[in-house]
């Protein structure tokens, strides 16, 4: 089985896709003003062009960090890590992280109720779930990575 090595790739392509400077949304700077009474929030700058590969990535990455863990990988904290690390760099706004925070939650929610033992099916999940991961990863990176 090749799980290791993919596994590997992906948390690589993740990083990868993390540290690309390009993609990350630096907050627009305003000039400076003198208060005012009652300062209101700035709108939420519309979302990047990839944001549902993020979405579904997140997801994955939930989902794995439940799935590898049940089937014994005991990884678990990578995933989570990786994710730490794409919101550092993708969340610049407190709605963003939520989204991308919620969809890592509703992937290792899903998955937690479904398998509490590692079967069979839960392991072609896994290898999926990799693929999947992977392809994502490096899309967004190649297509809106710049440079």
């Amino acid at each position: 089985m090749r799980q290791p090595l993919r596994a590997r790739a992906l948390l690589t392509a993740i990083a990868l896709l993390a540290a690309t400077p390009a993609l990350a949304q630096a907050p627009a700077r305003s000039p400076a003003r003198p208060p005012q009474s009652a300062p209101q929030p700035a709108p939420e700058p519309p979302p990047p062009p990839y944001e549902p590969q993020l979405l579904r990535l997140s997801e994955i990455l939930g989902a794995l960090a439940w799935l590898r863990e049940v089937c014994g990988d005991k990884d678990g904290e990578q995933w989570r890590a990786s994710m730490r690390a794409l919101m550092d760099a993708e969340a610049q706004t407190e709605p963003r992280r939520e989204r991308l925070a919620g969809a890592y939650n509703r992937g290792f929610r899903s998955y937690e109720t479904l398998y509490r033992n590692c079967t069979p099916n839960a392991e072609t999940i896994i290898e999926r779930f990799l693929d999947e991961g992977g392809k994502l990863a490096n899309d967004v990176t190649n297509r809106f990575g710049g440079g």
